[in-house]
């Protein structure tokens, strides 16, 4: 598969009288969004905004966040099988909206939403704070089951990424990045003296408002599932969940999956990256077991000599963590984990709720209890109070007086990704 990303830079974002973009600034035409997206089912108002890096602009409670992008060139548009129909991700020509971000937010669905500050020590921690974000705050009709709730705004938020998407397609500068990989077959012939190397990418699939997508089907309801690492890349997994903020693999996330990248840029030199396996995570032992030993075949099926396995969350997900590394190393297959930590606000606390002797190569990316105050924002984009309600925040953390707000690292929308993307300094141990 081929897939070439043409990046278009965007500098500045205006709202006007037309959706397009005119050198590297982005116009949005208002009004025509919102009128598209209230003809959606359950949506009773819509509002949007913009928030630009270093503005005193605080966005609360966040649901997700998506990278707007048209297809240009090849089969497939939109988010298949949630917006459009199923078709083969990973091959063709994608225009991106580069640094340009859609972030949702409105009514609380679930208690693990998040924070974005777009300046200051709130700005430190988010990956977020450094892009141009046009802020969709959804409310939903009134009566609605919580799922039903987390649906309309998930939908909401694809939606206006193809909208303000289409603006990419006749901009003449861009700059290109191409993904490329053969079949493993081809790959190996090609490099036959580099260690065959897979990502295993666990996903938060638990119910509860905690769910991932692969082609629009919910991860809690499939088996370990192998990927081309372009369909991923192409829209092929996005975000369903409201799990804790600060490791939620938001959809930007998937699009620009920062452990798949560098993987890319180590394949035919260092490694032979031979592809990805999605791993659902999920709540009952029998489940975890299956999904352990169905990683650990298709690892060993692929030839696999080393496998980079990422979580998503932290806590019951953990075992499932250290169940396929031991399964993994026990079978001969050399691992490194990707994991945050819940370590406690003094950082003594166990970090991990399970362990093995084989975990040896494990990549922290920080502790989700580590306490931040964030200063007086000029602006409030969405609902301060809802802290009271996200996990890493409490009742009282959000001083009305003083327009201070403190809160835990797990309320701040990628502070600790597990696959990157963050600015939390990691140590390998």
């Amino acid at each position: 598969m081929r897939l070439e990303i043409q990046k278009v830079k965007i500098d500045h974002i205006v709202f006007g009288d037309e959706t397009k973009v005119h050198g590297s600034q982005l116009t949005i035409h208002r009004d025509t969004l919102i009128k598209h997206l209230k003809e959606l089912p359950n949506i009773k108002d819509i509002n949007v905004d913009i928030a630009m890096p270093g503005e005193k602009k605080r966005i609360i409670p966040v649901k997700d966040v998506i990278e707007p992008r048209i297809k240009v060139k090849g089969d497939g548009s939109g988010f298949p099988g949630v917006t459009s129909g199923i078709t083969q991700m990973g091959d063709g020509v994608v225009k991106s909206l580069d640094g340009v971000a859609i972030v949702t937010i409105g009514d609380i669905v679930g208690f693990q939403e998040g924070i974005i500050d777009m300046w200051g020590e709130g700005a430190k921690w988010t990956p977020f704070s450094k892009t141009k974000n046009i802020v969709v705050d959804i409310t939903p009709v009134d009566g609605l089951h919580p799922h039903e709730h987390e649906e309309t705004v998930r939908i909401a938020g694809l939606t206006a990424a193809e909208i303000i998407g289409e603006a990419a397609r006749e901009a003449a500068s861009f700059v290109s990045e191409v993904y490329e990989l053969g079949t493993i077959k081809e790959e190996t012939e090609k490099y036959p003296e580099l260690p065959k190397v897979a990502y295993v990418e666990m996903l938060i699939s638990q119910g509860l408002l905690h769910d991932g997508y692969i082609y629009g089907v919910n991860s809690g309801q499939i088996l370990p599932t192998y990927l081309h690492p372009n369909e991923e890349l192409d829209h092929a997994v996005i975000s369903g969940n409201c799990v804790a903020a600060c490791d939620k693999i938001t959809t930007y996330q998937h699009q620009n999956n920062a452990v798949i990248k560098e993987l890319y840029k180590l394949h035919g030199n260092e490694i032979n990256f031979i592809g990805i396996v999605l791993q659902p995570e999920l709540t009952t032992m029998d489940g975890k077991l299956i999904a352990t030993d169905y990683t650990a075949k298709i690892c060993k099926q692929l030839g696999a000599d080393g496998v980079i396995i990422s979580e998503e969350g932290y806590g019951n997900p953990d075992s499932d963590l250290v169940m396929i590394c031991e399964r993994l190393e026990k079978d001969g297959i050399k691992t490194v984990l990707i994991t945050d930590e819940c370590s406690g606000w003094e950082g003594t606390s166990q970090p991990l709720t399970d362990a093995k002797e084989e975990a040896v190569a494990v990549v922290s990316t920080g502790n989700v209890s580590h306490v931040v105050e964030l200063e007086k924002a000029d602006e409030i984009l969405g609902d301060p109070h809802a802290i009271a309600n996200i996990a890493g925040g409490w009742d009282g953390a959000y001083d009305i007086e003083t327009g201070i707000m403190k809160c835990e690292l797990n309320a701040i929308i990628g502070a600790t990704s597990e696959i990157g993307t963050h600015n939390a300094t990691v140590e390998l141990y």
